[in-house]
Protein backbone atom coordinates (compact mmCIF):
# COMPACT_ATOMS: atom_id res chain seq x y z
CA UNK A 1 0.00 0.00 0.00
CA UNK A 2 2.83 2.16 0.81
CA UNK A 3 4.30 1.65 -2.25
CA UNK A 4 1.18 2.28 -4.37
CA UNK A 5 1.59 5.51 -2.96
CA UNK A 6 4.56 6.54 -3.37
CA UNK A 7 4.02 5.23 -7.17
CA UNK A 8 0.94 7.41 -7.70
CA UNK A 9 2.75 10.96 -5.54
CA UNK A 10 5.98 9.97 -7.88
CA UNK A 11 2.94 9.80 -11.42
CA UNK A 12 1.74 13.27 -10.20
CA UNK A 13 4.55 14.78 -10.02
CA UNK A 14 5.93 13.81 -13.67
CA UNK A 15 2.39 14.74 -14.82
CA UNK A 16 3.41 18.40 -12.93
CA UNK A 17 6.95 18.90 -14.51
CA UNK A 18 5.42 17.65 -18.21
CA UNK A 19 2.82 20.42 -17.66
CA UNK A 20 5.19 23.03 -16.33
CA UNK A 21 7.54 22.48 -18.96
CA UNK A 22 4.69 22.04 -21.62
CA UNK A 23 3.79 25.97 -20.43
CA UNK A 24 7.55 27.25 -20.60
CA UNK A 25 7.29 25.73 -24.19
CA UNK A 26 4.42 27.58 -24.89
CA UNK A 27 5.47 31.21 -23.55
CA UNK A 28 8.81 30.53 -25.81
CA UNK A 29 6.95 29.54 -28.86
CA UNK A 30 4.65 32.82 -28.25
CA UNK A 31 7.55 34.97 -27.52
CA UNK A 32 9.15 34.22 -31.26
CA UNK A 33 6.02 34.47 -32.68
CA UNK A 34 6.05 37.87 -31.60
CA UNK A 35 9.64 38.88 -32.83
CA UNK A 36 8.57 38.08 -36.24
CA UNK A 37 5.45 39.96 -35.92
CA UNK A 38 7.71 42.70 -34.90
CA UNK A 39 9.93 42.02 -37.64
CA UNK A 40 7.64 42.02 -40.45
CA UNK A 41 5.80 45.16 -39.04
CA UNK A 42 9.38 47.15 -38.93
CA UNK A 43 10.28 45.47 -42.77
CA UNK A 44 6.28 47.17 -43.70
CA UNK A 45 7.27 50.46 -42.07
CA UNK A 46 10.32 50.72 -43.59
CA UNK A 47 8.80 49.61 -47.14
CA UNK A 48 6.41 52.27 -46.94
CA UNK A 49 8.79 54.86 -45.94
CA UNK A 50 10.56 54.24 -49.11
CA UNK A 51 7.83 54.62 -51.13
CA UNK A 52 6.40 57.69 -49.22
CA UNK A 53 10.32 59.19 -50.46
CA UNK A 54 9.76 58.03 -54.24
CA UNK A 55 6.57 59.77 -54.60
CA UNK A 56 8.17 62.43 -52.99
CA UNK A 57 10.28 62.95 -54.94
CA UNK A 58 8.57 62.13 -58.53
CA UNK A 59 7.53 65.76 -59.83
CA UNK A 60 3.69 66.26 -59.48
CA UNK A 61 1.95 67.06 -62.42
CA UNK A 62 1.35 70.96 -63.45
CA UNK A 63 -1.62 72.40 -62.34
CA UNK A 64 -3.66 73.85 -65.44
CA UNK A 65 -5.69 77.08 -65.65
CA UNK A 66 -8.98 78.34 -67.94
CA UNK A 67 -11.05 81.03 -66.10
CA UNK A 68 -11.74 85.10 -66.73
CA UNK A 69 -8.14 85.48 -66.32
CA UNK A 70 -6.85 83.48 -69.59
CA UNK A 71 -5.52 80.02 -69.72
CA UNK A 72 -2.50 78.80 -68.57
CA UNK A 73 -0.84 76.13 -66.39
CA UNK A 74 1.94 76.27 -63.50
CA UNK A 75 3.90 73.94 -61.57
CA UNK A 76 2.67 72.54 -58.44
CA UNK A 77 4.87 75.05 -56.27
CA UNK A 78 3.94 77.95 -58.25
CA UNK A 79 7.85 78.40 -59.19
CA UNK A 80 6.74 78.29 -62.79
CA UNK A 81 4.11 79.61 -64.64
CA UNK A 82 3.04 80.09 -68.20
CA UNK A 83 -0.31 81.87 -68.77
CA UNK A 84 -1.97 82.60 -72.79
CA UNK A 85 -4.04 85.92 -72.52
CA UNK A 86 -4.52 88.80 -75.31
CA UNK A 87 -7.36 91.26 -76.49
CA UNK A 88 -8.86 91.84 -80.32
CA UNK A 89 -10.45 95.24 -80.90
CA UNK A 90 -12.47 95.52 -84.16
CA UNK A 91 -13.13 99.36 -85.02
CA UNK A 92 -15.57 101.18 -87.12
CA UNK A 93 -14.95 104.74 -88.12
CA UNK A 94 -17.64 106.87 -90.30
CA UNK A 95 -17.31 110.81 -91.00
CA UNK A 96 -19.65 113.13 -91.18
CA UNK A 97 -19.92 116.34 -93.16
CA UNK A 98 -16.72 115.35 -94.59
CA UNK A 99 -16.46 117.71 -97.57
CA UNK A 100 -13.02 117.89 -97.93
CA UNK A 101 -12.73 113.82 -97.64
CA UNK A 102 -10.06 113.78 -94.69
CA UNK A 103 -11.71 110.73 -93.29
CA UNK A 104 -12.36 107.54 -94.85
CA UNK A 105 -15.39 105.38 -93.44
CA UNK A 106 -14.27 101.96 -92.79
CA UNK A 107 -13.74 98.69 -90.61
CA UNK A 108 -10.65 97.77 -89.01
CA UNK A 109 -8.90 95.41 -86.75
CA UNK A 110 -7.43 97.90 -84.23
CA UNK A 111 -5.57 95.75 -82.08
CA UNK A 112 -5.41 91.63 -82.33
CA UNK A 113 -2.62 90.97 -79.83
CA UNK A 114 -1.92 87.29 -78.47
CA UNK A 115 -0.24 88.16 -74.87
CA UNK A 116 2.47 85.39 -73.35
CA UNK A 117 3.16 85.96 -69.65
CA UNK A 118 5.38 83.71 -67.50
CA UNK A 119 7.18 83.06 -64.61
CA UNK A 120 10.30 81.48 -64.15
CA UNK A 121 12.17 80.07 -60.41
CA UNK A 122 9.18 82.05 -58.84
CA UNK A 123 10.66 86.06 -59.15
CA UNK A 124 11.31 86.36 -63.04
CA UNK A 125 8.76 87.59 -65.09
CA UNK A 126 8.12 88.18 -68.89
CA UNK A 127 6.12 89.00 -71.03
CA UNK A 128 5.97 88.94 -75.26
CA UNK A 129 3.50 90.65 -76.88
CA UNK A 130 2.93 91.30 -80.62
CA UNK A 131 0.15 92.97 -82.87
CA UNK A 132 -1.43 91.95 -85.73
CA UNK A 133 -3.51 94.94 -86.46
CA UNK A 134 -3.79 97.68 -88.91
CA UNK A 135 -2.78 95.11 -91.39
CA UNK A 136 1.20 94.93 -90.00
CA UNK A 137 3.21 92.72 -87.40
CA UNK A 138 4.51 94.75 -84.64
CA UNK A 139 6.59 94.10 -81.65
CA UNK A 140 5.15 96.13 -78.66
CA UNK A 141 6.39 94.03 -75.56
CA UNK A 142 9.23 92.10 -74.94
CA UNK A 143 10.92 92.11 -71.36
CA UNK A 144 11.97 90.17 -68.77
CA UNK A 145 11.23 90.94 -64.65
CA UNK A 146 13.18 90.64 -61.51
CA UNK A 147 10.21 90.76 -58.90
CA UNK A 148 11.95 89.71 -55.62
CA UNK A 149 11.55 92.96 -53.62
CA UNK A 150 8.19 95.07 -54.41
CA UNK A 151 10.15 98.06 -54.01
CA UNK A 152 13.20 97.33 -56.66
CA UNK A 153 12.18 95.66 -59.70
CA UNK A 154 14.66 95.75 -62.16
CA UNK A 155 13.12 95.35 -66.12
CA UNK A 156 14.99 95.31 -68.99
CA UNK A 157 13.50 94.92 -72.95
CA UNK A 158 10.79 97.06 -74.81
CA UNK A 159 7.81 98.37 -73.16
CA UNK A 160 6.12 101.57 -72.34
CA UNK A 161 8.28 104.07 -71.08
CA UNK A 162 6.83 105.72 -67.57
CA UNK A 163 5.63 108.70 -69.21
CA UNK A 164 2.11 109.27 -70.09
CA UNK A 165 -0.83 108.45 -67.62
CA UNK A 166 -3.42 107.60 -70.34
CA UNK A 167 -0.74 105.32 -72.01
CA UNK A 168 -0.16 103.71 -69.15
CA UNK A 169 -3.41 102.84 -68.87
CA UNK A 170 -4.57 99.10 -70.80
CA UNK A 171 -5.44 100.05 -74.15
CA UNK A 172 -8.78 97.60 -73.09
CA UNK A 173 -9.23 99.98 -69.89
CA UNK A 174 -9.24 103.11 -71.78
CA UNK A 175 -12.65 105.25 -71.43
CA UNK A 176 -12.39 106.00 -75.24
CA UNK A 177 -11.90 103.93 -77.83
CA UNK A 178 -8.62 106.56 -79.32
CA UNK A 179 -6.28 108.32 -76.96
CA UNK A 180 -6.51 112.29 -76.00
CA UNK A 181 -4.22 114.29 -77.69
CA UNK A 182 -1.26 114.40 -74.50
CA UNK A 183 -0.42 110.55 -75.55
CA UNK A 184 0.85 112.15 -79.35
CA UNK A 185 3.49 113.07 -77.10
CA UNK A 186 4.87 110.39 -75.32
CA UNK A 187 6.71 107.71 -76.24
CA UNK A 188 4.58 104.36 -77.17
CA UNK A 189 7.10 102.01 -76.37
CA UNK A 190 10.76 101.57 -76.12
CA UNK A 191 14.04 99.32 -75.82
CA UNK A 192 15.56 100.53 -72.13
CA UNK A 193 16.27 99.56 -68.46
CA UNK A 194 14.34 100.55 -66.08
CA UNK A 195 13.94 100.33 -61.96
CA UNK A 196 10.72 100.47 -60.33
CA UNK A 197 8.44 99.98 -57.66
CA UNK A 198 6.17 100.52 -55.10
CA UNK A 199 6.77 101.88 -51.87
CA UNK A 200 4.22 102.57 -48.58
CA UNK A 201 2.27 99.47 -48.96
CA UNK A 202 1.42 100.81 -52.71
CA UNK A 203 1.01 104.23 -51.77
CA UNK A 204 3.64 105.64 -53.64
CA UNK A 205 4.73 103.88 -57.08
CA UNK A 206 7.83 104.82 -59.03
CA UNK A 207 10.45 104.08 -62.29
CA UNK A 208 13.27 105.67 -63.58
CA UNK A 209 15.37 104.44 -66.15
CA UNK A 210 17.35 104.77 -69.18
CA UNK A 211 15.70 104.42 -73.46
CA UNK A 212 16.93 104.11 -76.66
CA UNK A 213 15.05 107.21 -77.04
CA UNK A 214 12.47 107.82 -79.56
CA UNK A 215 9.76 110.61 -81.04
CA UNK A 216 6.13 111.22 -79.87
CA UNK A 217 4.21 108.74 -80.02
CA UNK A 218 6.91 106.41 -81.22
CA UNK A 219 7.42 102.52 -80.89
CA UNK A 220 11.49 102.38 -80.86
CA UNK A 221 12.53 98.97 -81.86
CA UNK A 222 15.76 100.21 -83.15
CA UNK A 223 18.82 103.25 -82.05
CA UNK A 224 20.24 105.62 -85.09
CA UNK A 225 22.30 107.56 -82.40
CA UNK A 226 24.23 107.12 -79.03
CA UNK A 227 22.05 109.38 -77.25
CA UNK A 228 20.17 107.67 -74.82
CA UNK A 229 16.87 109.05 -73.02
CA UNK A 230 16.71 109.36 -69.00
CA UNK A 231 13.17 109.13 -67.98
CA UNK A 232 11.36 108.93 -64.80
CA UNK A 233 8.03 108.94 -62.99
CA UNK A 234 6.67 108.96 -59.55
CA UNK A 235 3.01 108.48 -59.04
CA UNK A 236 1.69 109.10 -55.05
CA UNK A 237 -2.00 108.09 -54.01
CA UNK A 238 -1.94 109.64 -50.46
CA UNK A 239 -5.03 108.52 -49.37
CA UNK A 240 -4.66 105.00 -50.50
CA UNK A 241 -4.74 103.04 -46.84
CA UNK A 242 -6.35 105.69 -44.91
CA UNK A 243 -10.60 105.40 -43.68
CA UNK A 244 -11.17 107.99 -45.55
CA UNK A 245 -13.40 106.59 -47.98
CA UNK A 246 -13.79 109.58 -50.69
CA UNK A 247 -10.22 110.37 -51.32
CA UNK A 248 -8.72 106.80 -51.60
CA UNK A 249 -8.95 106.78 -55.21
CA UNK A 250 -7.07 110.30 -55.31
CA UNK A 251 -3.82 109.58 -57.30
CA UNK A 252 -1.00 112.38 -58.53
CA UNK A 253 2.05 112.24 -60.38
CA UNK A 254 4.82 113.93 -62.04
CA UNK A 255 6.95 112.35 -65.18
CA UNK A 256 9.94 113.22 -67.49
CA UNK A 257 12.18 112.24 -70.11
CA UNK A 258 15.36 114.11 -71.05
CA UNK A 259 17.52 113.08 -73.79
CA UNK A 260 19.26 113.99 -77.28
CA UNK A 261 17.83 113.21 -80.33
CA UNK A 262 19.65 112.44 -83.32
CA UNK A 263 17.44 112.58 -87.08
CA UNK A 264 18.59 113.16 -90.98
CA UNK A 265 16.41 114.03 -93.90
CA UNK A 266 16.00 110.13 -94.71
CA UNK A 267 14.96 109.46 -91.19
CA UNK A 268 14.07 112.73 -89.98
CA UNK A 269 12.96 110.96 -86.23
CA UNK A 270 9.90 114.03 -85.58
CA UNK A 271 6.74 112.27 -85.58
CA UNK A 272 3.07 112.82 -87.21
CA UNK A 273 0.06 114.07 -85.49
CA UNK A 274 -3.19 112.47 -85.61
CA UNK A 275 -6.76 113.20 -84.71
CA UNK A 276 -9.29 111.03 -83.04
CA UNK A 277 -10.52 109.41 -86.32
CA UNK A 278 -6.79 108.87 -87.19
CA UNK A 279 -6.40 110.92 -89.89
CA UNK A 280 -3.22 113.13 -90.15
CA UNK A 281 -3.72 117.09 -89.14
CA UNK A 282 0.15 117.91 -89.06
CA UNK A 283 3.62 116.78 -90.36
CA UNK A 284 6.96 118.59 -90.44
CA UNK A 285 8.46 119.65 -93.99
CA UNK A 286 9.63 116.00 -95.76
CA UNK A 287 10.53 116.60 -99.46
CA UNK A 288 11.58 114.34 -102.00
CA UNK A 289 14.11 113.38 -102.32
CA UNK A 290 14.93 114.26 -98.91
CA UNK A 291 17.64 116.85 -98.30
CA UNK A 292 18.38 119.28 -95.96
CA UNK A 293 17.48 121.91 -97.80
CA UNK A 294 13.73 120.62 -98.07
CA UNK A 295 13.34 117.88 -94.68
CA UNK A 296 12.98 119.16 -91.21
CA UNK A 297 15.06 116.45 -88.62
CA UNK A 298 15.75 116.47 -85.06
CA UNK A 299 19.03 117.46 -83.93
CA UNK A 300 19.15 118.00 -80.10
CA UNK A 301 18.47 117.69 -77.10
CA UNK A 302 14.36 116.76 -76.15
CA UNK A 303 12.67 116.97 -73.30
CA UNK A 304 9.57 116.35 -72.06
CA UNK A 305 7.29 117.22 -68.87
CA UNK A 306 3.97 115.36 -67.78
CA UNK A 307 1.90 116.37 -64.58
CA UNK A 308 -0.85 113.55 -64.31
CA UNK A 309 -3.40 112.47 -62.19
CA UNK A 310 -6.65 110.73 -61.50
CA UNK A 311 -9.79 110.43 -59.18
CA UNK A 312 -12.17 108.02 -58.48
CA UNK A 313 -14.97 107.82 -55.82
CA UNK A 314 -17.60 104.92 -56.30
CA UNK A 315 -19.10 104.87 -59.95
CA UNK A 316 -17.28 108.10 -60.83
CA UNK A 317 -13.70 108.73 -62.62
CA UNK A 318 -11.51 111.79 -63.67
CA UNK A 319 -8.35 111.71 -65.45
CA UNK A 320 -6.55 114.50 -66.15
CA UNK A 321 -3.14 115.07 -67.70
CA UNK A 322 -0.96 118.00 -69.32
CA UNK A 323 2.37 116.88 -71.39
CA UNK A 324 4.99 119.21 -72.99
CA UNK A 325 7.59 117.91 -75.73
CA UNK A 326 10.53 120.39 -76.52
CA UNK A 327 12.45 118.94 -79.48
CA UNK A 328 15.69 121.02 -80.99
CA UNK A 329 14.79 121.06 -85.04
CA UNK A 330 17.06 121.38 -87.67
CA UNK A 331 16.48 122.37 -91.47
CA UNK A 332 18.79 124.15 -93.78
CA UNK A 333 16.98 126.07 -96.31
CA UNK A 334 19.11 127.74 -99.05
CA UNK A 335 21.70 126.24 -97.49
CA UNK A 336 21.76 127.97 -94.25
CA UNK A 337 21.60 126.03 -91.03
CA UNK A 338 18.30 127.08 -88.87
CA UNK A 339 17.50 125.05 -85.92
CA UNK A 340 15.18 125.65 -83.06
CA UNK A 341 13.24 124.54 -80.39
CA UNK A 342 10.29 123.62 -80.88
CA UNK A 343 7.32 123.41 -77.82
CA UNK A 344 4.30 121.43 -78.52
CA UNK A 345 1.64 120.64 -75.34
CA UNK A 346 -1.02 118.58 -74.94
CA UNK A 347 -3.66 118.27 -72.43
CA UNK A 348 -7.08 116.61 -71.72
CA UNK A 349 -9.88 115.83 -69.29
CA UNK A 350 -11.91 112.80 -69.25
CA UNK A 351 -14.74 112.08 -67.18
CA UNK A 352 -16.54 108.82 -66.46
CA UNK A 353 -19.63 107.64 -64.80
CA UNK A 354 -20.97 104.08 -64.15
CA UNK A 355 -24.89 104.04 -64.19
CA UNK A 356 -25.24 100.54 -62.91
CA UNK A 357 -23.12 101.02 -60.07
CA UNK A 358 -20.30 99.83 -60.03
CA UNK A 359 -17.12 101.35 -59.05
CA UNK A 360 -14.84 102.84 -61.79
CA UNK A 361 -10.90 102.38 -61.31
CA UNK A 362 -8.25 102.66 -63.35
CA UNK A 363 -8.17 99.18 -64.51
CA UNK A 364 -11.55 99.27 -65.93
CA UNK A 365 -15.26 98.52 -64.62
CA UNK A 366 -16.09 95.06 -63.77
CA UNK A 367 -20.24 94.25 -64.29
CA UNK A 368 -21.26 92.78 -60.94
CA UNK A 369 -24.10 90.98 -62.91
CA UNK A 370 -22.54 89.98 -66.19
CA UNK A 371 -24.81 90.17 -69.22
CA UNK A 372 -27.10 87.10 -69.40
CA UNK A 373 -30.21 86.26 -70.43
CA UNK A 374 -31.25 83.52 -68.11
CA UNK A 375 -30.26 85.25 -65.20
CA UNK A 376 -31.34 88.81 -66.62
CA UNK A 377 -28.24 90.40 -66.07
CA UNK A 378 -27.34 93.43 -68.37
CA UNK A 379 -23.52 94.17 -67.54
CA UNK A 380 -22.39 97.80 -66.87
CA UNK A 381 -23.02 100.74 -68.70
CA UNK A 382 -20.84 103.44 -68.38
CA UNK A 383 -20.93 107.47 -70.11
CA UNK A 384 -17.84 109.19 -71.06
CA UNK A 385 -16.60 112.47 -71.84
CA UNK A 386 -13.40 114.11 -72.95
CA UNK A 387 -12.03 117.58 -73.90
CA UNK A 388 -8.44 117.43 -75.58
CA UNK A 389 -6.33 120.27 -77.04
CA UNK A 390 -2.78 119.91 -78.78
CA UNK A 391 -0.83 123.17 -79.61
CA UNK A 392 1.88 123.16 -82.22
CA UNK A 393 4.62 125.63 -81.60
CA UNK A 394 4.10 128.63 -83.63
CA UNK A 395 7.99 128.97 -83.99
CA UNK A 396 7.41 125.46 -86.20
CA UNK A 397 5.59 127.80 -89.06
CA UNK A 398 6.37 127.82 -92.15
CA UNK A 399 10.08 126.64 -91.35
CA UNK A 400 9.64 123.23 -90.18
CA UNK A 401 5.87 122.91 -91.42
CA UNK A 402 4.03 124.00 -93.84
CA UNK A 403 0.54 126.26 -92.39
CA UNK A 404 -1.96 125.40 -95.69
CA UNK A 405 -0.95 121.78 -94.77
CA UNK A 406 -0.60 121.87 -91.45
CA UNK A 407 -3.06 122.72 -88.77
CA UNK A 408 -1.46 125.06 -85.62
CA UNK A 409 -4.14 123.52 -82.88
CA UNK A 410 -6.35 120.83 -82.74
CA UNK A 411 -9.32 120.89 -80.58
CA UNK A 412 -11.16 117.67 -79.99
CA UNK A 413 -14.56 117.49 -77.75
CA UNK A 414 -16.19 113.69 -77.23
CA UNK A 415 -19.40 111.83 -75.63
CA UNK A 416 -19.58 108.16 -75.81
CA UNK A 417 -21.37 104.55 -74.10
CA UNK A 418 -19.16 101.79 -72.89
CA UNK A 419 -20.93 98.61 -72.12
CA UNK A 420 -18.94 95.64 -70.48
CA UNK A 421 -21.18 92.42 -70.94
CA UNK A 422 -18.96 90.96 -68.61
CA UNK A 423 -14.89 91.27 -67.70
CA UNK A 424 -13.99 89.89 -71.27
CA UNK A 425 -16.76 91.70 -73.39
CA UNK A 426 -16.82 95.58 -74.42
CA UNK A 427 -18.80 97.56 -76.93
CA UNK A 428 -18.39 101.04 -77.34
CA UNK A 429 -19.66 104.14 -79.09
CA UNK A 430 -18.00 107.44 -79.23
CA UNK A 431 -18.59 110.43 -80.47
CA UNK A 432 -15.49 113.14 -81.32
CA UNK A 433 -15.38 116.66 -83.02
CA UNK A 434 -12.52 118.12 -83.79
CA UNK A 435 -11.87 121.76 -84.58
CA UNK A 436 -8.63 123.30 -85.70
CA UNK A 437 -6.75 126.86 -86.36
CA UNK A 438 -5.04 126.98 -89.61
CA UNK A 439 -3.95 124.04 -91.77
CA UNK A 440 -6.22 125.04 -94.90
CA UNK A 441 -4.71 125.96 -98.43
CA UNK A 442 -4.93 130.11 -98.54
CA UNK A 443 -4.06 130.44 -94.38
CA UNK A 444 -7.61 129.54 -93.28
CA UNK A 445 -8.82 126.73 -90.73
CA UNK A 446 -8.84 122.91 -91.77
CA UNK A 447 -12.36 121.73 -91.71
CA UNK A 448 -13.79 120.46 -88.85
CA UNK A 449 -13.69 116.52 -87.79
CA UNK A 450 -17.11 114.65 -86.96
CA UNK A 451 -16.11 111.48 -86.63
CA UNK A 452 -18.36 108.02 -84.91
CA UNK A 453 -16.39 105.45 -83.74
CA UNK A 454 -17.58 102.05 -82.41
CA UNK A 455 -15.57 98.95 -81.01
CA UNK A 456 -16.08 95.73 -80.19
CA UNK A 457 -13.56 93.94 -77.56
CA UNK A 458 -12.87 90.92 -76.76
CA UNK A 459 -10.03 90.30 -73.58
CA UNK A 460 -9.16 87.70 -71.52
Amino acid sequence: MKRRSIRVAAGIALLGAVSAGGAVFAQEKSIEQRLEELDQEVRILKRQQALDKESAAKPKPPVLQADDKGFGFKSADGNFQLKLRGYLQADTAWFLDDEAQNGTDTFQITRARPIIDGTLFQNFDFRIMPDFGRGATTLFDAYVEWKYWPWLQPRIGKFKPPVGLERLQSATANAFITRAFPTSLVPTRDLGLQLGGVIADGVVQYQVGVFNGTLDGGNGDNDNNDGKDYEGRIFVEPFKKTDIGPLQGLGLGIAGTVGDSGGTPSSPNLPTFRTPGQNVFIRYLSGTPATVTNTAFANGQHTRIAPQGYYYWGPFGLMGEYVLSDQEVERRPAGIKTQDHIRNTAWQVTASFVLTGENATFRGVTPQKPFDLKTGGWGAVELVARYSNLRVDPDAFPTYANPTTAAQEARDWGVGVNWYLNKAVKLAVNYNQTNFDGGAAGGGDREAEHAILTRVQLSY
